[in-house]
């Protein structure tokens, strides 16, 4: 792979990771879709049949991004989540496949009867 970033901004009011790559394409990403599809083990697990559903992330943050090398970066949520290095390549296929990876998510979310909303305690 030969795209590598050029810009990464975080918009924090808009909740949009913002990243354009050396072949001019700029995608940019909401925090929920970043979290949700998270490449850490305890989200995607060791295999496709392992991967654990992510619920109530709507309104998740990002407190910090942390260059890994120069191939990745790692995402720190204000969920608590800190694990999973996000690859370039990784991170342009998210983009590349936001509405059908988008649209899969929300099928997985009605078909566990799962809501994007995180619970709250009344």
């Amino acid at each position: 792979m030969s795209e590598q970033p050029t810009e990464i901004k975080l918009h924090q009011h808009s909740r949009l990771l913002e990243i354009t790559f050396n072949d001019g394409i700029c995608y940019q990403l909401p925090y929920e879709y970043l979290r949700v599809y998270s490449p850490s083990a305890d989200v995607s697990g060791h295999s496709p049949d392992q991967a654990v559903l992510q619920i109530g992330k709507k309104n998740v943050g990002i407190l910090q991004v942390t260059p890994v090398g120069s191939y990745a970066m790692q995402i720190d949520f204000d969920d608590g989540h800190t694990t999973g290095l996000y690859t370039w390549e990784y991170l342009y296929r998210l983009g590349n496949n936001q509405t059908d990876l988008w649209l899969d998510y929300l099928g997985r979310l009605a078909i566990a009867n799962s809501s994007r909303e995180a619970k709250t305690n009344l």
